[in-house]
């Protein structure tokens, strides 16, 4: 029995349904998989394979395909479809459980999409193919060669399968050839694209030629740079075997352990004697160091890990001078005064000559600029006979700066402690913590809350470095820290320091520090000491200085002012001008100019509504003038003068009790609803705050409401409460030191306030007189003077014609 002829296949239509294809250009005589997910498609797959079996496969550009996966774009606008493609046969059709579709299309020829538009079951368009044409045989054949042997180039180089090379050997047509290689080819979209449309195979040749060429161009550097990585990790690997081969021959004869650098650091960091755990951390890290390369970047910061370990003075100890006649004649020589500074240091060395294991406490020095805060840790680590190291916390923001950066980050560092004992080279420095106040809190941290482990007794005794990662012992250093005020140091640490003031130096010390230590440090520097010259500086130049040229708690201004003078004493000798090297006040006076600081109260006439208040500041004390205005209103006040909220409360109190305290001022109740109040402190450029005002501007208020004037030579503190009593304040050595030092005569200052005057200096206490108050009525008696009489003043004498005279023209 015969089987039954073939069904013959149906014709060709004219219009056929197109697939527009993202990433992928199918070229005639191609086999390609194709997957269909869209029912709609699918639909229009199975009417194509029970028909003619032919589609259209369209090219999506660039521009819209750039995002899509490669394969079947559904409702692909038309406009975005190249205007060739490829008529497509339906070679296999493989039905999946999912109602999807897998496909395998043999590209036939190049086409022109012809009317492609979108219709209800996806695009159609007619076909029109486009010739292939071959002009020059000679050059075509030339190509055909060439890209072939590039071709074969390609395969060689990349993991393209042998079998395409026997494939491209087997093809002599140059079209066939060029459809072949471009399907195969990695190149652009765009670019195959290009070729598709291209109908001349002699332009579609050579235009292959060159984008073999820049491929090859591509895998050739990419074989270079490839080969390089590969000698590296050959030379790598070569280093590691005899390394670990080397090792093995050092463990046969007996050698083992760490050689070499990796050796010399042990040896370096075991002679530092650190603690267990650091020795072992630091064996741990060598280990590492041993089986690193020295071109790895981990080597470098392993190796500087183990430096600063073998750099830290774990067992190097400064011998303690227990002098206590030493220790008085170097705090002597070095600074005047001070002397509770001094008792606390002679207390600290008994201590210890009695207790050799015993740990001070951490002292902070507070007090205002130029006071000596710094140089007296210095002169301190001179008189005990260690090392000495300082460091500025003024601006400091980064926690890493006190406990260091981790060693994960790149460029991390040891903290500044660490780094310090490593400069210092003692395990018991005296370090000084300079301007606690002045630490500063951001993004990176509270470096203040840092420092409450460093300046705890109870835990610097393991104190762990982020960057060192083992405890280290600070119970043996001696901190001392200084401060300006304490007004911005936390609670917390002000409590771990026993805090010593260093309050502003009067005049007479003033003197005495300019005579004994500052005058001969400036001759030394202007080069005015030996030489044969004699220069003096009277005890009345200084003190005119002091006077009439500087206003401040410490001597720096003092110091550069002393300068200023010798400097032009130096111009005088270089010039070779005849002069004396004696300077007297009137030397002074010639050389500075006009004095730059007059006393504020001497001179002054009693007036009504103005009252002089004392102010303490981180630079030292200092007056104030309170002023106040009446003027036509409805008994409101005015407030003026940059005041703060509790300075402004502290004038709203003063206000009410001097409104309730009207009658036995002698001041009618009803004036107050007659008129306004403006209360002002000058200055006010200054902010001002406190509540230690409050006496001196209830004084100025009943001073306006009463009409008694203030008596110029009072000044006033203290804290007034609502029932008038005085509350005391803090500052009262150094309010009393500006009050001196401005002309005051009478000061009244609160009786709670007793004990902090006994401490005011004996010169001071002399000049001034110190009256204690509790109340302010007792300040009003002290401080208002009887009410001035008024004076009627006679009305002008009317010349003949009744015209008052004028006065005369200048």
């Amino acid at each position: 029995m015969t089987a039954p002829p073939p069904a013959p296949e149906a014709a060709v239509p004219a219009r056929l349904p197109v697939l527009a294809l993202a990433q992928t250009v199918v070229f005639p005589h191609v086999v390609v998989p194709i997957a269909v997910t869209s029912p709609a498609t699918v639909e229009v797959i199975d009417r194509v394979v029970e028909s003619h079996k032919r589609v259209l496969l369209g090219v999506l550009r660039s521009a819209a395909e750039s995002d899509l996966p490669p394969g079947v774009v559904e409702d692909a606008p038309p406009d975005r479809v190249h205007e060739v493609g490829t008529l497509a046969a339906v070679v296999r059709l493989l039905k999946m459980g999912d109602g999807s579709l897998r496909m395998l299309l043999q590209g036939m020829e190049r086409v022109r999409l012809v009317e492609l538009r979108a219709d209800g079951e996806g695009l159609s368009a007619g076909f029109a193919p486009v010739p292939s044409v071959i002009g020059d045989a000679l050059k075509t054949e030339a190509l055909r060669r060439s890209v072939t042997a590039q071709m074969e180039r390609v395969i060689e180089m990349t993991s393209l399968s042998a079998e395409l090379q026997e494939v491209l050997a087997g093809i002599s047509d140059p079209g066939k050839l060029a459809d072949f290689v471009a399907a195969n080819l990695d190149v652009a979209v765009e670019a195959k694209a290009e070729l598709l449309a291209t109908g001349d195979v002699t332009a579609r040749l050579e235009r292959l030629s060159t984008l073999i060429g820049q491929e090859l161009q591509v895998l050739e550097v990419g074989t270079q740079i490839s080969e390089k990585v590969k000698s590296r990790l050959d030379e790598h690997q070569r280093e590691y075997v005899l390394r670990e081969q080397l090792k093995a021959i050092q463990e046969e004869l007996g050698e083992g352990g760490l050689q070499g650098d990796t050796g010399d650091l042990l040896k370096k960091l075991e002679a530092a004697k650190p603690s267990e755990e650091a020795l072992a951390a630091g064996r741990r890290e060598l280990e590492r160091l041993a089986r690193m390369s020295p071109q790895s970047a981990e080597y470098q910061v392993s190796r500087t890990y183990v430096e600063v370990l073998a750099g830290l003075p774990w067992s190097v100890l400064t011998e303690d001078r227990l002098d206590i006649a030493h220790a008085r004649e170097v705090l002597d020589r070095d600074h005047f005064d001070l002397e509770r500074v001094k008792d606390r240091i002679i207390e600290y060395l008994a201590v210890r000559f009695l207790n050799p294991e015993a740990h001070g406490s951490i002292l902070c020095f507070v007090g205002p600029p130029g006071t000596g805060k710094t140089s007296v840790g210095q002169s301190i680590a001179e008189a005990l006979g260690r090392k000495f190291a300082r460091m500025a916390l003024g601006g400091m923001r980064d926690e890493a700066e006190i406990r260091g950066h981790r060693r994960t980050y790149v460029g991390a560092l040891p903290g500044r402690i660490v780094q310090l004992l490593q400069r210092a080279g003692s395990r018991n420095p005296v370090f000084m913590l300079d301007e606690v106040d002045k630490l500063g809190t951001d993004f990176r941290g509270d470096p203040t809350s840092a420092l409450l482990e460093v300046l705890d007794p109870a835990q610097n005794h393991s104190f762990v470095d982020h960057y060192v990662e083992v405890p280290f012992s600070l119970r043996d250093v001696m901190f001392i820290a200084t401060a300006n005020t304490l007004a911005t140091v936390p609670p917390p640490l002000i409590d771990r320091m026993e805090v010593l003031e260093l309050p502003g130096y009067t005049p007479r010390e003033k003197l005495e520090i300019a005579r004994r230590y500052l005058v001969p440090r400036q001759l030394r520097e202007t080069g005015l000491a030996g030489g044969g010259r004699e220069v003096t500086v009277t005890d009345g130049a200084l003190q005119c200085i002091i006077a009439e040229y500087t206003r401040e708690a410490g001597v720096r201004q003092l110091e550069r002012e002393i300068q200023h003078v010798l400097r032009q004493i130096v111009v005088d000798v270089v010039d070779g001008k005849p002069g004396s090297l004696r300077v007297g006040t009137r030397a002074v006076r010639r050389r500075l100019g006009p004095p730059k600081v007059l006393p504020e109260v001497a001179g002054r006439e009693p007036e009504v509504g103005v009252m002089t208040g004392l102010a303490w500041t981180p630079t030292g004390g200092d007056i104030l003038f309170i002023e106040a205005l009446r003027m036509p209103g409805k008994g409101a006040i005015t407030i003026t003068g940059q005041l703060g909220d509790v300075m402004r409360e502290s004038a709203e109190a003063a206000w009410s009790l001097v409104r309730a305290k009207a009658p036995a001022l002698g001041v009618d109740p009803a004036t107050f609803q007659t008129a306004d109040v403006h209360l002002h402190v000058p200055a006010g450029a200054v902010p001002k705050d406190g509540p230690s005002a409050g006496v001196a501007i209830a004084t100025a208020l009943a001073s306006l409401a009463s009409g008694r004037p203030v008596r110029p030579e009072v000044a006033a503190t203290g804290e007034l409460t609502l029932r008038g009593h005085v509350l005391p304040v803090g500052g009262i050595k150094e309010k009393l030191i500006a009050a001196e030092r401005a002309g005051i005569r009478l000061v009244l200052a609160p009786a709670r306030n007793a004990a902090d005057v006994g401490e005011v200096p004996e010169e001071v206490r002399k000049k001034l007189e110190i009256r204690l108050v509790d109340t302010v009525d007792a300040v009003f008696d002290a401080a208002l003077l009887p009410a001035r009489p008024a004076v009627s003043r006679p009305a002008p004498r009317e010349r003949a014609g009744g015209a008052a005279p004028r006065p005369a023209a200048r």
